[in-house]
């Protein structure tokens, strides 16, 4: 079950929205029924949030996107469509069944942080809990526990005015963890704090969600932070979605001229990572000798294999040339070269070029018990900064050197 699902939703703020509803469900533009004197700021837009996701929505001023948030927690009733948490479509309860969906299941954090300035930092994060009326012992204690999550431990008694706004950010972050709630909505939380300080907060995000796995639907105005964030990206244009995919979809196979002007100038290197550009391995069992390992590695047109084993964890790579000269009896493990560098599949493609650099070796892309997933060689580095359509041959050859392939009589690298 989706914990969140809009299903062809509209909001239009006017006396005849009714009217504006019809028209714009048969195709209009918005421009198109400003005779009716309205607003239609969100127009037929449907999308399931899986639990554990991080759903971003982003798009430019007047796009609709904070509209569209406000009534994913009832803030803002539709004017067609619904919504539904966990199973619950919430544009049918009433005003008390609502306020309890929201403080049990929804947690919301904001752009201007919403601290009570004098409330200290401990009593703003047990606000949610006080509300729900749960005694002050408890909610105390689930608030500490959340600002220690996010860095905060020593600073429960200072006043809001006594911390940076990164700080007052983060306070925000901690009420909502400390509400326990299955589901956290995000609207432009990041956008009002310095280059530096939000990015540090994307982080923390980042690794708070690998530990937590809350389903998170996040606004954004920002497409390197939606890029970032999102495990999946909702980009809406005048109301309605222009796209909704992964960063990588998104950069790669834009629907519209529209997504692809919006993605033109992002940083691939920062949105790609190794699982997404990475190559299928060639390797060989640790348990062979030398002479069947060169065989196998012949046979599959690579002059170096990574050795593995009989778990599938990574011991190093042996070349063609060393198990050449090699004594079977002694094994591979006599001419296995230990020195290559290992990353996770979440490991951003910048963050591989100095890696690239200093080894003669494809860069594996291991799981955390050191399981071989994957290869990444410079070429394939090269060749991921290419803008979708570039020449496919020359992604074919790189994607096969990156596996350690001979390619037209060359040696990978």
């Amino acid at each position: 079950m989706p914990a969140v699902r809009a299903e062809k939703l509209y909001k239009v703020f006017g006396r005849r929205a009714d009217r504006a509803v019809e028209l714009l469900a048969d195709g209009r533009h918005r421009d198109e029924i400003a005779d009716l004197n309205v607003t239609a700021a969100v127009i037929d837009v449907s999308f399931e949030v899986s639990p554990g996701e991080i759903f971003v929505v982003m798009g430019l001023s007047g796009s609709g996107k904070s509209t569209l948030i406000r009534m994913l927690n009832g803030l803002l009733e539709p004017t067609s469509g619904t919504v539904e948490v966990a199973g619950t479509d919430i544009t049918r309860l009433s005003a008390a069944e609502l306020r309890r969906v929201r403080s049990e299941k929804i947690s919301m954090v904001f752009q201007h942080f919403a601290l009570f300035p004098h409330r200290t930092v401990l009593d703003n994060a047990a606000y949610g809990l006080e509300v729900r009326g749960i005694a002050r012992e408890e909610r105390v204690r689930k608030a500490r526990e959340s600002l220690e999550l996010v860095g905060l431990a020593g600073w429960e008694e200072r006043l809001p005015t006594q911390l940076s706004g990164g700080m007052q950010q983060r306070v925000g972050l901690a009420r909502a963890l400390a509400a326990d709630t299955d589901i956290i909505l995000m609207d432009e939380a990041f956008s009002a704090l310095d280059p530096l300080i939000r990015r540090d907060m994307q982080t923390q995000l980042l690794e708070l969600q690998a530990s937590l796995g809350k389903t998170i639907i996040f606004i954004t105005h920002d497409l390197n932070e939606a890029m970032r964030l999102g495990d999946r990206i909702c980009v809406l244009r005048d109301g309605r979605v222009a796209q909704i995919g992964t960063a990588q979809e998104i950069l790669d196979s834009p629907n519209s001229d529209y997504v692809a002007r919006f993605v033109e100038d992002v940083d691939r290197t920062r949105v790609l990572t190794a699982g997404s550009v990475m190559a299928p391995p060639t390797a060989v069992d640790s348990g062979q000798d030398p002479r069947e390992a060169l065989r196998a590695m012949r046979e599959a047109g690579t002059d170096r294999a990574f050795v593995l084993d009989p778990q599938r964890r990574l011991l190093g790579v042996v070349n063609a040339d060393a198990l050449d000269r090699a004594d079977d009896a002694e094994g591979l493990g006599s001419v296995l070269d230990t020195g290559v560098h290992r990353v996770g599949p979440a490991t951003a493609v910048a963050d591989l070029f100095h890696r690239a650099a200093g080894t003669p070796h494809p860069i594996a892309v291991v799981d955390g018990s050191d399981r071989l997933l994957g290869a990444v060689a410079r070429d394939t580095l090269l060749a991921a900064l290419a803008p979708p359509g570039h020449d496919a041959g020359e992604k074919d050859t790189a994607t096969a050197v990156a596996a350690g392939v001979a390619v037209d009589g060359g040696e990978a690298r």
